[in-house]
């Protein structure tokens, strides 16, 4: 006699076997697909290798494989396609000549070069109250409390490094190493040696902070604490578009480069430049995007509609280090390139520049007048001349004029040959570097994916297991 408990069992085994049939079917799909996922990391880790050994190296010979081969101290950049050598490139064109009108005076303050070291990995623009908020390293001048958690009334507050005392602003652009293998007090911070960024940090030679006019126009003051980012951090990943640094040497500064560090020949000095933003939108000292609130004029040096043109930061930095040898990766002449994010492999696309206005009100009228009639204005003790422009293009120096300055910052001759720097954009950029993955960012892709397709196959595994149970 078949009991109720037969019965039931009976019909459990005649329902079950199509459910375990699913089960399996889905366990081998999950297998199956794992083990192709990793074995498609596999095949493209290995054709990347073949890859990257077979592209020319266009600076120089290619370096040889070994643990350096070229790239950096943690195998995450710089490579020795990132060097070019400065005399086989070929001159700028000249910028256009002022028009009648326009303001070609300057305003040169003096902030000295982080000679006493002030450096942090923090981004007060960008990344107000985080710590680390820029993961590589800037060097520091003027604003001696410039740091993720100044507020106004600190940058107001704060010393200053700048011969001028009315100069409190905050300049600060990221740090540049040699890739040498010296251990710097960063070694094991963040921002420093724990994101890749290693070397012995160079104290520039000289820094020149250069704030030009207009070459259709007057300027008009820069408001208060505004804030400027200049180029982009993370151009390698997300393409040139804000890219703004260059490069060159001393002697050929007509010559800039974008997309590549320079190889200088014997007594030249590497010369980095960033020219901020001299357009303003009339309102706001920043904005969402750390950028829409002000621009670049355009190449006849016109502002966007409603905005003004404001003084133009030119940045001048000057580094005594000698080429590298890229053709040996750096091991005899060591290779140098600025800090940057992981992914961004020190390429020097990503270097960029930041600028937070704290110069007094009188400090500014003074620049915005230098600048508008024709002075070259600097801190110094020298008595001045005033240049004013004539009608026709030229500049016609005048006797010595009645000065106007701060008892730090006094004139001196605008000389009548002098081009006056340009306020536009610098050259055009040439073709940028591909974001492919390389070095750390190519090995960390391929792990993830790695371990993703591992982990499918083991929940396919699994599942198996619980199928065979379900038959019986």
């Amino acid at each position: 006699m078949i009991t109720h408990r037969e019965t039931t069992l009976a019909r459990n085994r005649r329902r079950r076997p199509p459910r375990a049939r699913r089960a399996i079917l889905t366990a081998v799909a999950l297998i199956l697909g794992g083990a192709g996922l990793v074995a498609a990391n596999v095949y493209a880790s290995a054709s990347e290798s073949r890859s990257a050994a077979s592209v020319p190296d266009t600076a120089g010979p290619v370096p040889p494989a070994g643990p350096q081969a070229g790239a950096g101290q943690g195998g995450n950049g710089p490579v020795a396609s990132d060097y070019a050598d400065i005399t086989a490139v070929p001159p700028d064109a000249p910028a256009p000549p002022p028009r009648p009108g326009a303001s070609r005076g300057t305003f040169t303050s003096d902030c000295g070069v982080n000679a006493g070291g002030l450096f942090n990995s923090d981004n007060l623009i960008v990344a107000p109250g985080v710590a680390n908020g820029a993961h590589h390293v800037h060097d520091y001048i003027g604003n001696q409390s410039t740091n993720a958690f100044a507020t106004d009334t600190d940058l107001a507050n704060a010393a200053t490094s700048c011969v001028n005392k009315g100069d409190k602003s905050a300049y600060y652009w990221p740090v540049l190493r040699l890739q040498n293998g010296r251990p710097e007090r960063d070694a094991g911070a963040p921002g420093g040696g724990t994101e890749g960024n290693t070397g012995q940090i160079v104290t520039p030679e000289e820094v020149t902070l250069t704030f030009v006019g207009n070459p259709r126009g007057k300027v008009t003051a820069m408001p208060r604490l505004l804030r400027v980012v200049t180029g982009d951090a993370k151009a390698f990943v997300n393409g040139p578009g804000n890219a703004n640094a260059s490069w060159s040497c001393t002697g050929y500064e007509d010559r800039q480069l974008t997309d590549k560090y320079p190889l200088c020949p014997p007594g030249s000095d590497v010369v980095r430049t960033f020219r901020f933003q001299s357009c303003w939108d009339g309102r706001n000292t920043d904005s969402a995007n750390h950028r829409t609130h002000v621009a670049f004029t355009a190449p006849d040096g016109s502002c966007p509609a409603g905005f003004r043109a404001i003084p133009q930061l030119v940045q001048r930095i000057v580094y005594d280090v000698p080429a590298p040898s890229v053709s040996d990766g750096g091991r005899t002449v060591p290779l140098f390139a600025v800090d940057s994010f992981p992914e961004q492999l020190h390429k020097p696309v990503t270097d960029h520049g930041d600028f937070i206005n704290v110069f007094d009100e009188d400090l500014m009228r003074e620049m915005v007048d230098c600048v508008n009639t024709g002075r070259a204005c600097r801190p110094s003790g020298d008595s001045g001349t005033a240049a004013t422009p004539t009608a026709s293009g030229g500049t016609a120096v005048s006797a010595p004029a009645p000065s106007t300055k701060s008892d730090t910052h006094d004139t001196a001759p605008a000389p009548a040959t002098a081009p006056a720097p340009p306020a536009s954009l610098p050259p055009a950029p040439r073709a940028q570097p591909q974001a492919a993955p390389s070095g750390l960012a190519s090995t960390g892709v391929h792990l993830w994916s790695a371990a993703a397709g591992t982990l499918l196959a083991l929940s396919g595994l699994f599942m198996l297991l619980r199928a065979r149970r379900l038959r019986y």
